[in-house]
């Protein structure tokens, strides 16, 4: 699926099954809590916290999808064609970050 068919998609899945858009400030702050439990996989899974019993079982890919989802709503509603701002924020970071990455030390 392109990042174009998944705006078109989960703008349909909204429409119907979902019945409407939430606002732009609930889908701000459902974003927020879906990455926060990406983050708690992250810290317990990766990280040096210990993993709850109750975490044990979280599903990663999961919980980043429905990061994606609400971050595609976002886009969506604010009108942001998500592949043509991909497509600029990796020219902006190729010019602007090439040799910065290349001539740091903590990077060798």
């Amino acid at each position: 699926m392109t990042i174009q068919q998944a705006q078109e998609t989960i703008d349909r899945w909204i429409k119907t099954t979902g019945v409407r858009y939430f606002n732009e400030l609930t889908n701000t702050a459902i974003l927020m809590e879906e990455v926060g439990e990406v983050a708690r996989i992250m810290a317990r899974r990766y990280g040096e916290q210990s993993e709850k019993e109750s975490d044990k079982h979280a599903d990663l890919a999961d919980e980043m999808a429905d990061v994606l989802f609400v971050l595609v709503c976002l886009a969506n509603q604010t009108g942001v064609d998500l592949t043509t701002a991909l497509e600029k924020n990796l020219e902006k970071k190729t010019s602007r970050d090439a040799l910065r990455h290349r001539n740091n030390a903590k990077l060798k």
